[in-house]
């Protein structure tokens, strides 16, 4: 590389930290921007297959995460009194045992945070308001930091993407909606789960409670059905007020206890259920890789996969072409497409099985569950497809 390429990344979660180690390990200057004063706690499991599984080992942290796999051993569901109507082994949920690793979001999140800390800049409470191109670079105002001029801007701030809002425009020409809303939030392990997951189903509503860190805590869930929804992203009671609202009527299983601990909790997510589609995901000097540039949705638990895949893919080509971004982004989005199609197509399918729209479907799956060849069936068919969809690209040596 003839000079060393300024790089600023909009994002500390998953991709924007494995795109720093990548860019800064083939000797890019780089900066990371987060809004928030310190990395995100919290949120749901997100699982590492396929491709993905073979960059944590070339980043050599493979044994790290798999040191923090969540050892989940399947879901029970249950009825309104909390008894048992059958069972889903992880493996039928397509988590095969050696291949997979399922781990908490803000645990990968501490993990890239603590292999990039020391080698990258870390900018804290502070946003991008502008992106300007010009013959030298891309001139970036900010809410706190005085302007400055990097070569390449690089969105890896999620569905809500900053960067791609600047960049591309509103956010609703892409977001695809699935329909359903979901919060997460930390609670003790009241219930003495172990590696598991409880779910209780009502019609277009789910609510559900798992064990989490080796059984020392747990994370509660409502997922339910509804039209697009408008509240204010940053008002965390305002989420609350309406979550409430959708379920204070149910009384079934834990439903009312989980409400009120809802109300106390300090660990709180919420957010729509969506994919991210666009027919390009650069533009002049700025790109997005992750969910700012093809979020699967939440349910699909392949995002996290597909930030590790898309960051080693987009930094790899930024290397070949030694820092031509034309060439580096079209090269990146050629590797990527077909992949993400692949990936996003099981996120509609794990969307789906996560919620029940009547009586009679739930009526259905309790009576399927009484049978252990259906249910075997059935689920060979998904975890060969999960499976398919996260070995579906065949990584570079860069």
């Amino acid at each position: 590389m003839k000079q060393t390429l300024r790089v600023l990344i909009s994002g500390v979660s998953i991709a924007g930290p494995a795109l720093a180690y990548w860019l800064h390990r083939y000797g890019f200057d780089v900066t990371i921007i987060e809004r928030t004063p310190a990395l995100r706690s919290g949120g749901y499991g997100v699982d590492i297959r396929g491709a993905a599984v073979t960059v944590l080992k070339k980043m050599g942290i493979f044994d790290q995460v798999c040191a923090a796999d969540t050892r989940m051993t399947g879901v029970y569901f249950v009825n309104r009194k909390g008894k048992s109507q059958g069972q889903i082994s992880e493996v039928s949920m397509g988590n095969q045992q050696g291949l997979d690793i399922e781990i908490m979001r803000d645990d990968l999140s501490n993990i890239l945070y603590d292999l990039t800390k020391d080698k990258v800049k870390y900018i804290w409470e502070d946003s991008i308001t502008g992106i300007q191109e010009t013959k030298a670079g891309a001139e970036i105002q900010f809410i706190r930091s005085k302007p400055q001029t990097f070569d390449l801007v690089i969105g890896a701030d999620g569905i809500h993407s900053n960067v791609r809002t600047l960049t591309f425009g509103e956010e609703k020409q892409f977001k695809h909606p699935l329909g359903c809303y979901v919060s997460i939030f930390n609670l003790d392990n009241y219930l003495n789960l172990d590696h598991c997951q409880l779910l209780y189903t009502t019609p277009g509503k789910t609510v559900g409670i798992y064990s989490a860190r080796d059984n020392t805590e747990a994370k509660g869930m409502f997922l339910f059905q509804s039209d697009p929804l408008k509240y204010d992203r940053y008002n965390v009671e305002e989420q609350k007020k309406l979550i409430e609202n959708v379920f204070q009527e149910d009384t079934g299983w834990e439903t009312s206890n989980l409400l009120k601990i809802l109300a106390e909790s300090t660990d709180f997510y919420f957010d729509e259920i969506c994919q991210i589609h666009m027919p390009t995901w650069s533009k002049g000097r700025v790109t997005l890789v992750g969910d700012a540039a093809y979020c699967p949705s939440p349910l699909s638990g392949q995002g996290s996969s597909l930030a590790l895949v898309g960051a080693y893919i987009l930094a790899g080509e930024l290397k070949t072409t030694h820092g031509d971004y034309t060439r580096s982004f079209a090269a990146y989005e050629q590797e990527m497409r077909k992949f993400v199609e692949k990936n996003q197509k099981v996120g509609l399918v794990a969307a789906g099985g996560m919620i029940e729209s009547s009586y009679f479907k739930i009526l259905l799956r309790n009576l399927l569950l009484r049978f252990p060849i259906l249910m075997k069936i059935m689920f060979k068919m998904i975890t060969k497809m999960i499976a398919k969809a996260s070995n579906e690209i065949e990584l570079k040596n860069y």
